[in-house]
């Protein structure tokens, strides 16, 4: 049996998609935890969506560097800048390989992550196979662990209530996945969608797993950018993506199994515009998928004082809003996130 999964594994190719756009800071650091990658098999395919700063040049200087026989490098250029979304798509185009990972270019992983991924999911038959995480600070870094699944109905239920993370880095993905049931992200779209193509992948998977093991760093400066700031457009892109995943699930085998989830994601999905003391963002939360707060206390999977964010917001109670947030963001993770 080993020697049949040893034999696989020397025939399988990973396609790695890293979107690249201003990234000069960081990109060398995300190139070089791609060559210290213990598996060899590698497809990198490096999208420069026009970038104006040293980006193009440090890719054109990597590929040039490159002695390694396994790797096939693509440097792929986008002639104007098409956003995040146009850029996963350009790359999955052109991809070969038997899987398909995504890491950002401002991010690394460790050196046998792409190895134990591949492994586990040739052993176990695994359509989508996850891992854990850290979230990496300028001085410190913390494990983001992943809840247990073992079928895609308790993967979509996880994501959907809100305990667990759909970011594309998280997870190993078959490519017959994407190309079987013509998955893409949609132009233009580029807020959310990673849930909506993570959620369409587990809808048309068969077997998945998570190994619970945090290969990928994920870099944040500081706390501020734990808070990002929304805008009107950024919140319509959202919702596109939200609305495109409920047709999806209701034109799945999902349909009878998930509807309640669908009203706890339109929550989950806007809680970040209550993460703020701005009361212009609780307005705009209220404005956001209001056919869905009548279901705030029902996701018993979230925590009670997330649910009670929830109600306070619905109540326009926006006094408590913003003594939760200064007291938990500004004081506690201000001195945890630094």
């Amino acid at each position: 049996m080993k020697d049949e999964l040893d034999k696989r594994l020397q025939l399988m190719t990973i396609s790695v998609i890293i979107p690249v756009y201003n990234a000069s800071a960081t990109l060398f650091h995300c190139l070089e935890s791609l060559d210290r990658q213990t598996y060899r098999n590698l497809e990198l395919l490096l999208v420069d969506d026009c970038s104006t700063d040293e980006s193009l040049r440090i890719l054109m200087s990597y590929v040039e560097q490159q002695s390694n026989p396994d790797f096939t490098i693509r440097i792929l250029r986008h002639e104007e800048n098409r956003g995040v979304a146009a850029a996963r798509n350009t790359a999955l185009e052109r991809a070969t390989g038997d899987y398909i990972y995504y890491v950002d270019a401002d991010d690394s992983i460790e050196p046998d992550t792409l190895e134990c991924l591949v492994n586990e999911a040739e052993e176990h038959g695994w359509d989508i196979t996850g891992h854990e995480w850290y979230l990496t600070f300028e001085s410190n870094e913390r494990y983001m662990e992943q809840p247990a699944y073992t079928t895609p109905a308790k993967a979509l239920r996880n994501m959907m209530c809100g305990i667990m993370r759909w970011n594309l880095w998280l997870f190993l993905v078959r490519r017959s996945l994407y190309v079987e049931n013509k998955i893409r992200f949609i132009e233009g779209m580029n807020m959310g969608e990673d849930m909506m193509v993570m959620i369409k992948l587990f809808v048309c998977a068969k077997k998945v797993g998570i190994i619970h093991i945090p290969f990928y760093h994920y870099r944040q400066g500081n706390l501020s950018s734990l808070t990002k700031t929304y805008s009107q457009k950024h919140i319509e892109q959202v919702a596109g993506n939200v609305y495109e995943v409920e047709k999806y699930i209701h034109s799945s085998l999902y349909a009878d199994v998930l509807p309640s989830c669908i009203s706890f994601l339109k929550l989950n999905i806007k809680l970040p515009l209550l993460i703020t003391d701005d009361k212009s963002r609780y307005e705009q939360w209220l404005e956001c998928f209001p056919e869905a707060n009548r279901y705030i206390m029902q996701n018993k999977t979230l925590p009670l004082r997330t649910r009670l964010l929830q109600w306070m917001a619905v109540k326009r109670c926006f006094r408590g809003l913003q003594f939760y947030y200064r007291i938990v963001f500004k004081f506690i993770y201000g001195i945890i996130y630094k």
